[in-house]
């Protein structure tokens, strides 16, 4: 294990027990006397863990009043400090501007440390790029209280826009948990208004307040049972199953991804591509199915067939 993981697994057991001897300590660590000795010393004058030797006991222990002490941390290797900054950067791309201030002391720290560890030429920018497609700007005070009431497991009165029908409705929600898809951030949540679980479009709430009364918890099982087993972002109970053919060409690409965490494959003789899989709403399906042209065919359901064909044709139509 790592010098980090063992020093904090160290002070849990000195934290855990009234005493604990060395030789416990060694076999649970698995170390040497050696290294035991050193990490005591580090601990101790570097990290200042109170670490005393009861002789009466025959172990070590924290000083009395010390057992809540916390370690400062953040020592890590030259590798632990490059990914800390990479998914720091990446979370800056992800969606700049949202937690900026909020990340600005890990920032200075994280900086500080790779200047130590001879790392301060790494430039991370040139190295990651994020390519946004479709995302939809959030406001930041939004998305930091939508996040705190999830977290503390308080409710919302928020007032959502409907886009499909251009309604603005007031509901009192109790988050449940907040997802990121599609580079855009949703909430699911407990909708009081509907007494079911719902999916809101955090950049669609045009306002909200942070309430003190207690949110309602829903079990993830019942969320997932909810929201999971839909195409998408869309709500509800499987309704029908999709079934797609992909010619070959196209399946070289397709045959690599996950449309659906219950979906089923098959390769047909000529190397075309079957897809199958459950959906409830068919507003997103049918979109992502228009995107792959004549490269893909909608063998089943017949409803859904017959949608996508009137898509096809409505849009062919306007390019007589």
């Amino acid at each position: 294990m790592s010098e980090v993981v063992r020093l904090y697994r160290f002070k849990g057991l000195l934290s855990s027990r009234a005493a604990i001897s060395a030789d416990e300590l060694m076999t649970a660590l698995e170390i040497s006397r050696a290294t035991l000795k050193r990490d005591i010393a580090k601990l101790r004058d570097q990290l200042h863990v109170p670490i005393v030797y009861n002789r009466e006991l025959g172990g070590y222990q924290l000083e009395r009043d010390q057992t809540a002490s916390e370690l400062p941390g953040l020592w890590f290797s030259q590798e632990e400090i490059l990914s800390l900054v990479t998914i720091q950067h990446l979370l800056e791309q992800l969606e700049p501007g949202l937690l900026g201030a909020k990340l600005q002391p890990l920032q200075k720290r994280l900086a500080q440390l790779m200047d130590k560890h001879g790392l301060a030429s790494q430039d991370v920018a040139k190295r990651i790029r994020i390519v946004h497609a479709g995302k939809r700007q959030v406001v930041a005070k939004s998305f930091e209280l939508v996040a705190a009431a999830t977290m503390a497991g308080k409710r919302l009165n928020i007032w959502h826009f409907n886009r499909q029908n251009g309604i603005t409705t007031e509901r009192e929600v109790s988050p449940q948990r907040l997802v990121h898809y599609r580079d855009n951030w949703y909430l699911d949540a407990w909708c009081h208004l509907r007494d079911d679980v719902r999916n809101f479009s955090i950049d669609a709430i045009t306002q909200l307040e942070v309430l003190e009364t207690k949110a309602k918890e829903v079990s993830t099982k019942a969320i997932d049972q909810a929201l999971g087993n839909s195409y998408g972002i869309f709500n509800g109970a499987a309704q029908a199953w999709a079934k797609l053919k992909f010619t070959p060409e196209r399946a070289r690409w397709v045959a690599g991804e996950t449309w659906h965490p219950m979906q089923e494959t098959a390769f047909d003789a000529d190397g075309s591509y079957v897809l199958s899989f459950p959906y409830a709403d068919d507003r997103e399906l049918i979109g992502d199915i228009m995107r792959y042209g004549a490269d893909v065919q909608v063998l089943s359901p017949a409803t859904l067939r017959s949608k996508v064909q009137k898509c096809f044709l409505e849009a062919a139509a306007k390019y007589v």
